[in-house]
């Protein structure tokens, strides 16, 4: 199955994440088959902490691909208010 999670990087006690699309028996920080976008929860004030491809994220939604519990929450909060 393929899913879209969060995938770690960063140093210790530094973490910062990417939000990838892979396949559900890969490693976390394995192999993907893409990348679309970023969570870094240790921002400053003012600097961007979170980028979402939104419509890369409904095509493969759209295609069967399950979000994460965290990713869901977080596409959630970069979606425009209506």
């Amino acid at each position: 199955m393929v899913v879209i999670r969060l995938s770690r990087g960063g140093s210790k006690n530094r973490p910062y994440y990417n939000v990838v699309v892979a396949d559900s028996r890969c490693r976390r920080d394995g192999r993907f088959i893409e990348r679309l976008g970023f969570h870094n929860p240790g921002a400053k004030e003012g600097v961007e902490s979170t980028r979402i491809d939104l419509a890369r994220v409904d095509h493969w939604v759209k295609n069967g691909a399950k979000l994460s519990d965290t990713v869901t929450r977080l596409v959630k909060q970069s979606k425009p208010a209506a």
